[in-house]
């Protein structure tokens, strides 16, 4: 069986399928030798396809994965690798960490300024072009193929370009058309297999980067240290994260507050001192978290990643998310590959559904009410993290992977009064038709209808 990857956002791989085994697997699929049915097409070559393009090659399938950029290229992100990443990442993968955090500058907003440190590290930064590079080398050596500058025009379940009914038409804007038993979309929250399969999305955030080249003295005070700035705008936060001769400083909050986000963006850079310093790069980028009832499959097509609307809520965090739900999205889409029905293909979708919501959907809910926490008090939350030493462990602990946010409000009684607390003021703001949301939220639109800012 073989397993394709179509990456749709990020960068793709150059492969070839060999003409003896395009002959070799034509007979049993019933079509021509130069269209081979794979098992398994992904749509995106980020941290989420290339995931699931390993994952599906590991259990012994063919992939492809196809990519419209070329890699390496530039993603608006951060960078860091905290413990659930690292703990998703292939047996054996080398981190390409740029810098190992061992303390955090917290202020609200430029006041109160205060770092806690520790002992050992909390996580690592890296630059995303070498990251995702890695992940789909990795993704190769366990046998995936990848082809890189192949854009996504859509995909096909019914019609004359799908032969028989265990069989997905993916499309491409050349033209040409590739089968498979299953496909993975990991193509970004406005890609086009979400739409297709109708992912819906409630949260959308504005997210501001700048890479900025320092000298050496300044990097050298910066080294394993982060800042964190929560923001003037309800939900919003800055981040500075240094990588060796260069720091990545951004803003995130909600969509509607671009002109405020980017005056946010720069007076955090002013009074950073780093005004001074000319950006080799400034980006934006928008992050969508899915509803609770959004679909994570339709027939034999899944999504995962930013594609599904997976990442933390608070605080946009979307790389372990996207390491874990391309994993799994990998494991079942070689089941329903297998399947030789639509009863059997929609069950083995239902159970990578449920694995989802299980897991990265209880993180997600929990994630949802820090946020309304942190966009009502966002003084609370500074004062607990700069000034309780328990919420700063905790804060050590999440950022580790040795706990989450859920585990922490199931088993500890003072976060769960103070979240069902903030719960109870949602529900009589809402009665009293105050609203209970912060600003920009509660939008639901279909992914692939969103507006680019």
């Amino acid at each position: 069986m073989r397993t394709v990857v179509v990456a749709g956002d990020q960068t793709g791989v150059e492969a070839q399928v060999s003409s003896d085994n395009a002959a070799r697997e034509a007979g049993s699929d019933g079509t021509a030798a130069s269209e081979p049915v794979w098992d398994v097409v992904v749509v995106g070559a980020g941290p989420a396809g290339a995931s699931a393009a390993r994952a599906a090659a590991a259990a012994g399938r063919r992939v492809l994965l196809l990519e419209k950029a070329e890699l390496p290229r530039y993603k608006t992100c951060g960078g860091g690798i905290i413990g659930p990443s690292r703990d998703a990442l292939p047996p054996g993968f080398q981190l390409p960490l740029r810098d190992r955090v061992h303390a955090v500058t917290f202020s609200l907003d430029g006041k109160l300024t205060r770092t806690r440190r520790s002992k050992g590290m909390l996580f690592g930064l890296i630059n995303r072009p070498e990251f995702d590079a890695a992940l789909v080398e990795s993704a190769k050596e366990a046998g995936a193929e990848v082809r890189t500058g192949v854009a996504l025009s859509k995909v096909e379940q019914h019609g004359p370009a799908v032969p028989d009914r265990r069989t997905v038409a993916v499309v491409l804007s050349d033209g040409e058309t590739l089968h498979a038993r299953a496909v993975v979309g990991a193509d970004g929250s406005a890609g086009r297999i979400g739409a297709h399969v109708g992912v819906k999305l409630e949260q959308v955030d504005l997210g501001l980067e700048v890479e900025i080249p320092v000298p050496a003295t300044v990097a050298e005070d910066w080294a394993g240290r982060v800042h964190i700035d929560w923001g003037p705008i309800p939900g919003s936060y800055g981040w500075v994260f240094p990588k060796g001769d260069t720091l990545t400083v951004g803003v995130i909050s909600a969509r509607g507050e671009g002109a405020g986000t980017k005056r946010y963006l720069e007076d955090f850079i002013a009074r950073l001192g780093l005004a001074g310093f000319e950006p080799s790069i400034s980006s934006g980028h928008l992050t969508r978290c899915r509803t609770d009832d959004s679909p994570l499959s339709r027939g034999r097509v899944i999504v995962c990643g930013d594609a599904a609307g997976l990442l933390e809520p608070w605080t946009r965090e979307g790389i372990s998310f996207a390491l874990r739900s391309g994993r799994l999205a990998g494991e079942w889409a070689v089941r329903i590959a297998e399947a030789q029905d639509a009863v059997d293909a929609r069950r083995q979708a239902l159970n990578y559904a449920f694995a989802i919501k299980a897991g990265l959907g209880v993180e997600m809910g929990v994630g949802r009410r820090m946020l309304t926490l942190f966009e009502r008090r966002p003084g609370l939350v500074h004062a607990a993290l700069t000034g309780f030493r328990p919420a700063w462990r905790a804060f050590a602990r999440v950022v580790r992977g040795t706990t989450t946010l859920a585990e922490i409000v199931r088993t500890h009684p003072l976060a769960r009064r103070t979240l069902s607390a903030m719960d109870r003021a949602d529900r009589t703001r809402e009665r009293e038709g105050r609203g209970g949301k912060g600003p920009g939220r509660g939008v639901r639109v279909i992914c692939g209808e969103c507006p680019a800012g």
